[in-house]
């Protein structure tokens, strides 16, 4: 069963870049913080670096003009988190979160299996918007989809 709206995150060790990579746990990321957190299935994967980080970086003022800080939560490892951040131009402040093993992404219970694609587990597609580490919105998306957890999406929701 994954996280559902009201719930608060677990708390997980992970590993964010923001330039430098830094072990951390998801409470201490979350704690006292405004966050829209979107995962994508994969670092260097068509759509997600062509059209969903970049939504992200593109649109990243609008967020924290808001008071909203923005992550990037991927089923990679740190170093190719950091590798993607720099080819994305991924602005200072908006964090990429490495869950290189899916501990985080398996105790919010959206995992993917992309064994048949030679990716194995992985996050769903998915962005969800927190208070303090409580969900207030979460919005998955189904199989081949690219709608709702959009860079857009998630600004008009939070309006």
């Amino acid at each position: 069963m994954s996280i559902q709206v009201g719930q608060t995150l677990p708390d997980v060790d992970i590993q964010a870049i923001g330039g430098e990579i830094q072990k951390t746990t998801t409470g201490a990321l979350f704690e006292g913080r405004k966050v829209v957190m979107f995962a994508v299935p994969g670092a260097f994967t068509p759509t997600c670096s062509n059209r969903h980080l970049p939504g992200y970086v593109a649109r990243f003022d609008a967020f924290t003009s808001r008071g909203v800080e923005v992550m990037c939560l991927a089923v990679n490892d740190a170093y190719v988190m950091q590798a993607w951040a720099q080819a994305q131009k991924v602005p200072a402040g908006l964090l990429m979160l490495a869950d290189g093993n899916g501990a985080f992404t398996r105790a919010l219970g959206l995992e993917l299996d992309g064994s048949a694609y030679g990716m194995g587990l992985r996050a769903k597609r998915f962005a969800l918007y927190a208070e303090n580490g409580v969900v207030k919105l979460l919005q998955v998306e189904a199989p081949g989809e690219f709608r709702v957890s959009t860079a857009e999406a998630m600004l008009e929701a939070l309006a």
